[in-house]
């Protein structure tokens, strides 16, 4: 469980493909006795579990990654290569401070950076999301993009937008994205509990 609070920006500096399975290293600037192996890390979105974790040449902690088929289907983790840049957090601990919302790093799909508009500092984005999951988006509700938990400033059909703050910016992969790039999108929990509750409700109506 996450809460979309960025910690860090790790980089991946090392891919091994195989069937149905990718295995990535990941430099970062965690402390590698802080990691335990197995633990899971969010990685731009998707909950990845360290299968390794060690010091490289250069001094930077790393942890190595395996994403299977589901998640190269539905995350933007296949089209990662050496250099990509991601977004890194830590798993919760009891007593943590929950200063974004709840997160599971179970991606529902991805979503296209439509628009960028840049302004003192700060920056609108305006996003297209995959029309399956438009019902769970609303305005001033919460979503979680390439792992960051963010506010809906704004939707339309299944277009939304978000605005970010100058520290995000600059703490996050945010302050490189583009026109064109892809996003991993998780929808709000609650969101999602409520419109299953909502389509039992209609459905026992209709009985």
């Amino acid at each position: 469980m996450f809460t979309g609070l960025v910690t860090d920006i790790g980089e991946v500096i090392a891919i091994e493909d195989a069937e149905n399975l990718r295995r990535l290293r990941i430099a970062c600037s965690y402390k590698p006795e802080t990691i335990a192996l197995g633990a899971s890390i969010a990685c731009s979105g998707p909950c990845l579990t360290a299968v390794e974790i060690g010091i490289g040449a250069d001094g930077r902690t790393y942890f190595d990654v395996q994403a299977a088929a589901e998640t190269l289907a539905r995350t933007t983790v296949a089209s990662w290569t050496v250099g990509s840049r991601v977004n890194l957090e830590r798993s919760l601990k009891i007593g943590d401070e929950l200063g974004g919302h709840i997160v599971t790093g179970h991606v529902d799909g991805t979503a296209t950076l439509i628009e960028r508009i840049d302004f003192n500092g700060t920056a609108r984005f305006l996003i297209r999301a995959p029309s399956s999951l438009s019902r769970f988006i609303a305005e001033k509700g919460s979503i979680a993009l390439d792992g960051t938990s963010l506010t809906v400033n704004g939707v339309s059909g299944d277009d939304l937008s978000v605005l970010i703050i100058p520290h995000t910016l600059a703490v996050t992969t945010w302050g490189g994205l583009k026109e064109g790039d892809r996003l991993n999108i998780e929808v709000d929990l609650m969101a999602r509990y409520a419109a299953r509750l909502a389509g039992h409700e209609q459905r026992d109506a209709m009985a």
